[in-house]
C-alpha cells in the first residue's frame, strides 16, 4: 500500500472513510493483535476488514451510516493524531481515545466550523459536529466494541481490548426525554402553519414541509422510509366489515415491510400535497413519484441528509420564535432545538398511546411482523386503522376532511378484493 495521497499527520485536513488511504506503517497489516490463524475475510489492512464490517449493513442505510460515523473517527484518529494502527491498538489506547470523544483537539482539524452541517465532499466536512456527551461516549465505544468483537470472530484479531473497558454508569434520559410532548409540538405545527407562502415556490416549500411532518407524525415513518417510498405505496382495500380503507404499504428498515394506516387526515394531506405540485388528488397503481417532492427535478427522491436538514430547519425556527416570547420560554426552545427526525418517531409512538392500545401502536411504527393474509387479522388491521384515525391527528387549523373519502373513484386503484 503506497503512502502517496496521504495527508501529513500534522495537516488539517481530513477526508471521510472512502478516502481514507492508510501509511504502510499505519495499515494493520502487520499489527500486533493480528490473528495468527485463518482468516474467514479477505481482508489485509484494517480499512478493508472495517469496510468488510460496514458491508453487512448495506440494507440499513441509517445503521450504516452510524456505524461508518464511528468506524471512521477511529481510524482517522489512528492516523491522524495517535500514530497507531487500529490492530496495534491496546487497552489504555482506548482510555485516551475515549478522552478524545470528549474532547477532540485541536477543534480545527476535527469539528465543524461552518454553521450548517457540511456535506462528506465537502472540504469543510469534519468528524465531529460537537464534543460528544456522556451517553453519546458510550454509544459510541458501544459501537466499536462490535466492531472489535466481529473482527475476532472473523479471524482477523486476536483479541477486543475494548472488552477490557470497565462499563461506567451513566444515567439514562428518561423514556419521554427524546420526543416532544404536545405543548411543544403544538409550536412545532404553529411553525409550520405560519411559514410564508406569498410566491409559488413558498407556497410549495411550505405544502413540503407540512407534509414532510405530516408523515413523520401521523404515519411515523423514519427518515429512511420517506426517501426510499414512493406515491404509489399508497392503496385502498376493502375490510372485513365492508369499508375501504387506505393504507400505506411501507419498506422500512431491514427491508421489512408494514402496512401504516392512511388515516382520513393522512389521506386528504396527501391531496393537499399533490394539488400544489399539479398532481392528481391520488396517485394510482405504480405510481413512482417520491413521497417527498424535491422543489427541483420532482422525479428524483431527496436524500437522507437533505431531509434531516428540513426537520431540523423547522425546530431551529420554533426554537428561536419561542426564545423570542421570553426567558420562560427558554426550557421549551432548548427542547425542541435538540430534537431530531427521529424525534419525530417517537413523538408520533408517545402521542399514539395515550389514546391507542399498545398493540396497535406496535404495528403501526413496525416493531413486530404481522400478517396481511388471514381474515383475523385483516380484522385487527381494521381495527388498528379505526383507532388511528379517530384517535391519532395532527389538527392543522384549515384541514377539512372529505365525507367518504375512501369511496371508489377512479383515482382509487390497486383495490385489494
Amino acid at each position: 500500500m503506497t503512502d502517496l495521497a496521504v495527508l501529513p499527520l500534522d495537516s488539517g485536513g481530513l477526508v471521510p472513510l472512502a478516502g481514507i488511504v492508510l501509511p504502510s506503517h499505519l495499515s494493520g497489516e502487520r499489527g500486533r493483535n493480528r490473528a495468527s490463524g485463518l482468516p474467514q475475510v479477505a481482508a489485509d489492512d484494517d480499512r478493508s476488514a472495517v469496510l468488510a464490517w460496514l458491508a453487512r449493513y448495506k440494507d440499513s442505510p441509517a445503521t450504516l451510516a452510524s456505524y461508518r460515523k464511528e468506524a471512521e473517527r477511529l481510524l482517522l484518529w489512528c492516523v491522524h493524531q495517535h500514530g497507531k494502527a487500529l490492530s496495534d491498538l491496546t487497552h489504555e489506547d482506548f482510555l485516551a481515545y475515549e478522552s478524545f470523544l470528549e474532547d477532540p483537539q485541536p477543534v480545527d482539524r476535527w469539528v465543524m466550523q461552518v454553521a450548517q452541517k457540511a456535506p462528506r465532499s465537502s472540504p469543510h466536512w469534519r468528524p465531529f459536529a460537537k464534543p460528544l456527551d456522556r451517553q453519546s461516549q458510550r454509544q459510541a465505544l458501544s459501537t466499536l466494541n462490535s466492531l472489535f468483537n466481529w473482527l475476532v470472530q472473523a479471524g482477523y484479531l486476536a483479541g477486543n481490548p475494548l472488552a477490557l473497558r470497565r462499563r461506567k454508569s451513566i444515567a439514562r434520559p428518561a423514556k419521554t426525554s427524546r420526543f416532544l410532548p404536545h405543548e411543544h409540538w403544538a409550536q412545532v405545527r404553529a411553525t409550520i402553519e405560519a411559514l410564508p407562502a406569498h410566491t409559488p415556490r413558498l407556497a410549495t416549500q411550505a405544502a413540503r414541509y407540512r407534509w414532510l411532518f405530516s408523515l413523520l407524525y401521523i404515519g411515523g415513518l423514519r427518515i429512511s422510509e420517506v426517501c426510499t417510498n414512493s406515491m404509489g405505496d399508497f392503496y385502498w382495500r376493502r375490510g372485513a366489515d365492508g369499508r375501504e380503507r387506505w393504507w400505506l404499504d411501507v419498506c422500512g428498515k431491514g427491508e421489512k415491510t408494514r402496512l401504516v394506516p392512511a388515516t382520513d387526515e393522512l389521506v386528504s394531506e396527501l391531496m393537499r400535497y399533490r394539488k400544489s405540485n399539479g398532481l392528481g388528488p391520488l396517485p394510482r397503481e405504480g405510481d413512482s413519484a417520491p413521497l417527498l417532492l424535491p422543489l427541483i427535478g420532482g422525479s428524483k427522491p431527496m436524500g437522507r441528509s437533505a431531509v434531516h436538514e428540513l426537520v431540523k430547519t423547522i425546530f431551529r425556527e420554533t426554537a428561536a420564535r419561542l426564545r423570542a416570547l421570553g426567558p420562560d420560554h427558554e426550557a421549551a426552545a432548548s427542547h425542541v432545538e435538540k430534537a431530531s427526525a427521529h424525534w419525530m418517531r417517537h413523538t408520533a409512538g408517545t402521542h399514539q398511546s395515550d389514546n391507542m392500545d399498545l398493540k396497535a401502536v406496535r404495528d403501526n411504527l413496525g416493531h413486530a411482523n404481522i400478517s396481511t393474509t388471514s381474515i383475523y387479522v385483516h380484522t385487527e388491521d381494521d381495527s388498528r386503522h379505526d383507532q388511528t384515525t379517530k384517535a391519532h391527528k395532527i389538527g392543522w387549523s384549515d384541514c377539512v376532511v372529505p365525507s367518504g373519502l375512501c369511496g371508489r373513484s377512479s383515482d382509487l386503484t390497486k383495490a385489494v378484493p
